[in-house]
């Protein structure tokens, strides 16, 4: 089996999709004519992307149990700076 490209790399290949006309002319109003398929194609990166990471965590809490809720939201508040120390959010 010959080695498959990764999202994101190999040649460019046309392809052929069904779109609703309102979501065309949207498109073509962001993107213009030239910019539709670099759009396409990063709008199609990312939700692989997102598909993959909802894979890992699902396997994650498959193995080890559901995530903390109290936990990521003290992660959160690392993040935004709103902890007094790291401590809080171990």
């Amino acid at each position: 089996m010959a080695d498959t490209p990764v999202p994101g790399e190999g040649p460019i290949r046309p392809v052929s999709v069904s779109l609703h006309e309102g979501t065309i002319a949207a498109l073509k109003e962001r993107t213009g004519r030239r910019g539709m398929s670099a759009y396409v194609e990063a709008l199609i990166q990312r939700q692989l992307e997102r598909d993959r990471l909802r894979e890992l965590i699902e396997a994650a809490e498959a193995e080890h149990g559901p995530v903390d809720p109290a936990a990521v939201e003290a992660k959160r508040a690392v993040l935004r700076g709103e902890a007094r120390n790291s401590a809080d959010a171990a």
